[in-house]
């Protein structure tokens, strides 16, 4: 049978509403529900043509429906497909856009490279400048959707538009109609929020909804998590690093191999960055607050950059604790700008 417009509206809005209450779905509700501005019974007989075709179906008399099978099989396949067409037209900007944005990363990786090697000899201290990467991405949209008896498809829209898919294996048995609920549950308790955000109570909220599903939801949040994260690792370039010998103090043959391998691995310059002052966007570290241990002689003074739709960056210059601060801050606001107007161009 083919629904006509006004029974989509109708058969939607009884699955909407049930997935949120649980009870069946009479008339009254469905004539405040839509915005076809029907009476209950012009409504009561759309109900009674839908319950014949088997979309619905009325669990004892004077009760409202509940949809049926072939109901959610219908909501699955019809009323999400405008969903999944604005996703896929999504995926597409995105991915011309994401190829725009990748030429412009490449382009200002080479001019970071040629930074950190400026400021080393500008300033005679250690430099270490970060490639940008995006913080702070939150969950627009989730869609899972069945696509064998073992298999699940994940779709994750951040809200900067970028989309992921992630297919899941599962061991349990889902239907339809627990696919349409777990969309429901996942969508109002994750939208909006940020990875940092999810924590134990969200988890716990959504894990208690699930029942005997804890563990698929366990892999859909593993998969949503892995989808908002930033895929690519942040590069660190370094210059500059035997500047040090030039301050008796940082040249002790221990600390200045201590602190040339730190500067040599990177791994632990990740501790540095963090986002400086609200104000200033600079962050210095004195002797011991600096939280890399081998620059616990060192001052550190980091700025954190910015470029479009939230990629951020940090720039540090390393030195003795005698470090000329007024001429080290003033260049690294400047080389913020520099960035900033760089990649503007781009």
């Amino acid at each position: 049978m083919e629904l006509s417009e006004r029974q989509e509206k109708i058969l939607n809005a009884v699955i909407r509403n049930y997935l949120e209450t649980g009870e069946p779905v009479g008339s009254r509700t469905i004539s405040k529900y839509t915005d076809l501005n029907l009476s209950s019974a012009t409504i009561r007989n759309e109900m009674s043509d839908l319950e014949e075709a088997g979309y619905i179906v009325q669990p004892h008399t004077s009760a409202g429906r509940i949809p049926t099978d072939t109901g959610y099989r219908f909501y699955v396949d019809h009323m999400l497909k405008d969903k999944l067409e604005e996703i896929d037209q999504r995926e597409q900007k995105v991915t011309e856009r994401e190829d725009l944005i990748i030429e412009k990363m490449d382009q200002v990786e080479n001019m970071l490279q040629n930074m950190a090697n400026v400021l080393a000899n500008n300033t005679e201290y250690t430099t270490m400048v970060t490639t940008p990467k995006t913080l702070g991405n939150k969950i627009k949209f989730v869609q899972l959707s069945l696509l064998e008896d073992n298999q699940l498809l994940c779709t994750v829209v951040s809200d900067k538009n970028h989309v992921v898919n992630k297919i899941l294996e599962i061991e349990e048995q889902v239907n339809q109609e627990m696919i349409v609920r777990l969309n429901v549950a996942i969508n109002t308790a994750l939208a909006g929020l940020a990875l940092e955000e999810i924590n134990l109570g969200v988890i716990s909220a959504l894990t208690s909804q699930a029942g005997s599903m804890e563990s698929l939801v366990n892999e859909i949040l593993k998969a949503i998590t892995e989808a908002i994260s930033t895929d690519e690792q942040m590069k660190i370039y370094t210059s500059g690093a035997t500047n040090i010998f030039k301050y008796p103090e940082l040249s002790d043959k221990d600390r200045a191999q201590q602190l040339l391998t730190t500067l040599e691995e990177k791994s632990q310059l990740t501790e540095l960055v963090k986002d400086g002052d609200e104000e200033t966007g600079i962050q210095v570290y004195i002797g011991n607050e600096t939280p890399v241990q081998a620059m616990k002689d060192c001052s550190v003074v980091t700025a954190t950059y910015e470029l479009e739709d939230g990629f951020k960056g940090t720039i540090g210059i390393i030195g003795p604790k005698r470090m000329d601060y007024d001429k080290v801050v003033e260049t690294l606001r400047d080389v913020k700008k520099q960035i900033s107007k760089s990649f503007d161009k781009k």
